[in-house]
């Protein structure tokens, strides 16, 4: 099972293996105090998609469609598609907006692909 999560919210028992999926370091927090099994910076949207989006909910759409172009291009999912067939894992994010996010992209391109 995949999760998503704000790296701002308190970890759990059922959150399997933590992978921070942001490209850059969250504000605010150290590096100390994120659980997490990994970083992989790569797997998310690159730099000028992100400036671009920049969280306006009028581009969601476009956005979550570039973004799942650019993660058929990548294969950095695939160590998290490989983890969740055993077990949980938790993907963490820092953006404010709960809705309208890339992890929340990235969950549903995964669940697709591991079923």
């Amino acid at each position: 099972m995949i999760k998503i999560k704000r790296v701002y919210d308190d970890p759990e028992d059922d959150d399997g293996k933590r992978y921070l999926i942001d490209r850059l370091w969250p504000r605010g927090m150290k590096k100390e105090d994120l659980k997490m099994n990994g970083w992989i910076k790569e797997i998310a949207p690159s730099t000028d998609l992100r400036k671009w989006f920049h969280h306006d909910k009028q581009n969601w759409g476009e956005f979550t469609h570039a973004y799942q172009s650019e993660l058929e291009r990548n294969e950095a999912w695939k160590l998290i598609a490989e983890e969740a067939k055993s077990g949980n894992v938790t993907l963490l994010y820092a953006a404010r907006d709960r809705e309208h996010n890339h992890a929340i992209v990235l969950k549903d391109f995964l669940d697709d692909r591991i079923g």
